[in-house]
């Protein structure tokens, strides 16, 4: 296959839809040589922040010197991001190469177990594995989770630090429709003997990560108990055992990137007191300040302001009406709004809604995306529109500031769209 032949063959293993469990990945894995035990990895799971926390510990290990290769979902603008390496997505070439390593192994698992067909997710997981552990080994490997992670596919190898960003109501339907049934999946994170950074606000979640912690002899390092954060506007002091910086700046808007910048600090340097990292804790910080996450709180035009956000789902969506009060109080705002089916979509347009004094929902094409008349029906906002060519408004908006948000996926159709014209 080559590299548009292999995109569609990954593609059309969309209609195996979601299944959770790591069986098909582990006996895929066990054919290819397990390569996911010949990577050192951090495993970074969490309901929102899972690719901001990880592109500022990525930065922070590339300003000391360290190659870094990245597992991200979902993709913004181009496939290939979803396995990169430094922040570069891996050449077109590879990716053909990686398929065509990887395809025979998905159909002899047809053909000689009853485990049945392998989804994308696991078929992009396994090539993953592949290339950092059999064909481009790099220094580290930062594993984001795809939903939850006990039956998550990327919960197959043994990583040497992880971590949990937050715990919020999403995917209810398979992960459970409690927060403490969604801590119980995600804590399926947690490996014997290796340490845990974690942000977890509820009490009875927090009790139950440390009960796992105790049972599998690992070290909790939670925010706010041993990570101490103090925001002062835009610039935060941070505080972890002996470590203790003052003024650091990002360049990513709202207190939630300050929480996801502190949990990346304290793994890194937890990593750097075990011996698994050398770190100039100078360069790491000044990695840190300068990362930049395509997607959240991105602006990409000063006159007139335009703003990408994926906030897909309640909690992404109080961070983000939080940043945008803070950082735009005195803004008229336009939202472009769209979302994929079993979102909680009530309460999330209702609190972008207080935000917006236009507010504009649209469609777009993809296989999971809402119904622009179902998105409309649920906006009550007395000046709301509906939008049949959304990228064609992004580029001729002339108010004062348009805040394009929802789903990712969205996000990633404006900004292809935004490039082909």
């Amino acid at each position: 296959m080559n590299y548009q032949e292999s995109l569609q063959w990954i593609h059309e293993r969309t209609k195996f839809g979601i299944k959770p469990g790591v069986k098909r990945m582990e006996w895929m894995l066990e054919k290819l040589d397990h390569p996911e035990k010949k990577i050192t990895g951090v495993h970074i799971v969490g309901t929102n922040g899972k690719g901001s926390t990880l592109s500022y510990m990525r930065n922070a290990l590339n300003e000391n010197g360290y190659t870094v290769g990245t597992f991200t979902s979902p993709y913004i603008e181009v496939f290939n991001e979803r396995i990169s390496v430094n922040g570069t997505p891996i050449p077109d070439e590879d990716i053909a190469m990686l398929a065509n390593i990887v395809r025979p192994v998905s159909e002899r698992l047809v053909e000689e177990t009853d485990l049945g067909n392998s989804t994308e997710f696991e078929i992009i997981t396994t090539m993953m594995f592949v290339y950092f552990g059999n064909v481009n080994p790099v220094d580290y490997v930062l594993v984001e989770a795809g939903l939850g992670a006990t039956h998550d596919s990327t919960n197959v190898f043994r990583p040497v630090m992880t971590l949990l960003t937050s715990i919020g109501m999403d995917h209810i339907d398979i992960l459970g429709d409690t927060l403490l049934d969604i801590t119980k999946d995600k804590s399926g994170v947690i490996k014997e003997g290796i340490p845990l950074v974690f942000n977890v606000k509820d009490d009875t979640c927090r009790d139950y990560i440390y009960k796992v912690l105790d049972e599998k002899n690992a070290k909790g390092i939670e925010l706010e108990r041993d990570v101490i954060l103090v925001t002062d506007g835009e610039e935060f002091s941070f505080k972890y055992g002996k470590y203790d910086f003052d003024d650091i700046r990002l360049e990513m808007l709202g207190r939630h990137q300050q929480e996801n910048a502190s949990i990346a600090i304290a793994a890194l340097l937890e990593m750097m007191e075990r011996d698994l990292v050398k770190l100039d804790v100078n360069k790491m910080i000044q990695g840190v300040e300068k990362t930049f996450w395509t997607g959240r709180i991105e602006r990409i035009s000063e006159d007139p302001i335009i703003i990408l956000d994926g906030a897909h789902n309640n909690e992404a969506v109080d961070a983000l009406v939080d940043t945008m009060r803070e950082n735009y109080p005195d803004k008229k705002i336009t939202v472009l709004f769209s979302a994929v089916k079993g979102k909680p979509l009530d309460t999330m347009v209702y609190k972008i809604g207080m935000l917006a004094d236009t507010f504009n929902v649209t469609e777009f094409d993809f296989f999971k995306a809402e119904d622009g008349e179902v998105l409309f029906n649920s906006i009550d906002h007395p000046n709301k529109h509906f939008v049949k060519d959304y990228v064609d408004y992004v580029k001729h908006f002339d108010g004062e500031l348009l805040l394009v948000t929802g789903s990712l996926y969205f996000i990633s159709e404006v900004k292809q769209g935004l490039r082909d014209k």
